[in-house]
């Protein structure tokens, strides 16, 4: 299969995750240039500092400043910083610049993400749902959004709380973020784009409005945007596909959403260097579920998007950087406007 911005095949088998797919390594060891080259320009510096390539105190004269009045030492110690820097600019860039470890540490300090094409299609007039996952006042009304609801052939909560991190940033201020930054990108392409809600405050909606989202506005598709409350020694993100719902009422959205799916992990992958969650049995980063009324009950082509594991602190770091939900709102983006060019 060919393969697509993420590394990934960019077709589904009809109604199933793609299988084979290994996870996106998350970073390759750091190269020596990093650190043995900041090394290297802290002594030279010093050294230029001093007039000489000696340290203080050092009996034996420094090769470089043999024969050299004092502003040529300095000179060549100047030079000799610039080259070193330059190097550690291109061998840095040829590694791609990736962190060490395990896809850890402090915010802004991920695996380089690469950029992601937008399509050159003409998407505009097309209709998208974007559906932030929970709401801010859900807290507050534990009765209203325990109440059961259809979710396609079976009752289900109404909705839930949401995941929050081990700091408290709440799922649902996450998701109510990147759905308006993905918005954004798709309406300046000429994308009508809907919300299912317009604030972080109120309570719902259901799943059931949610998921009959898409035919109220007459949507080519929906995304449900979600970060997970998984294991914490887990991480990743994945996108959720649907099954055929126990009450056969869409089996016209499986195999378009299935390829949906595709499309969403490979640009989210490649615009976020989030590798697929490793935490689930499949670790291809797309699910099948049967069991989501937002799914279910979708009559146009639908995912859920699980942006990171909150409760693991590397993905907690992501989600709370402004400028990686940035990133992961242009590969929700670029997965979307991808999708519409096929279609």
């Amino acid at each position: 299969m060919a393969a697509g911005p993420g590394g990934f095949p960019r077709e589904a088998p009809r109604g199933r995750a793609v299988p084979g797919v290994a996870p996106v390594p998350d970073g390759a060891p750091m190269s020596r240039t990093g650190p043995a080259r900041a090394g290297g320009r802290r002594s030279l510096a010093a050294a230029a500092a001093t007039g000489s390539g000696a340290s203080r105190g050092s009996s034996r004269p420094a090769r470089a400043g043999r024969g050299l009045s004092r502003p040529a030492q300095v000179l060549v110690a100047v030079v000799a910083v610039l080259v070193m820097g330059a190097l550690g600019v291109v061998v840095g860039g040829a590694t791609g610049g990736r962190g060490g470890g395990d896809g850890g540490g402090a915010a802004g300090h991920f695996p380089t993400a690469g950029a992601v094409a937008f399509p050159s299609a003409d998407v505009r007039g097309r209709v998208v749902v974007l559906d932030p996952g929970h709401n801010g006042g859900n807290g507050a009304a534990a009765a209203q959004i325990a109440r059961l609801v259809d979710a396609g052939g079976f009752q289900k909560e109404c909705d839930t709380v949401g995941a929050s991190t081990d700091d408290g940033y709440p799922e649902h201020a996450f998701t109510f973020d990147v759905a308006n930054r993905a918005a954004a990108l798709l309406r300046a392409r000429g994308v009508t784009v809907v919300l299912t809600r317009t604030d972080d405050a109120g309570i719902g909606p259901c799943v059931d409005v949610r998921g009959r989202a898409a035919a109220e506005a007459h949507a080519d598709l929906a995304v449900s945007i979600h970060a997970d409350g998984g294991p914490p020694e887990g991480s990743g993100f994945h996108v959720i596909a649907p099954a055929h719902a126990p009450g056969a009422v869409n089996p016209g959205i499986v195999e378009p959403s299935a390829r949906l799916a595709v499309r969403l992990r490979d640009t989210f992958a490649a615009a976020t260097a989030e590798p697929p969650a490793d935490y689930l049995r499949s670790q291809n980063g797309v699910v099948e579920r049967s069991d989501l009324g937002g799914l279910n009950l979708s009559s146009a082509p639908k995912v859920f998007i699980e942006c990171a594991n909150m409760r693991n602190q590397a993905d907690a770091a992501r989600v709370t950087d402004p400028a990686w939900r940035q990133r992961a709102a242009e590969g929700i983006a670029a997965g979307i406007l991808h999708f519409l060019a096929e279609r």
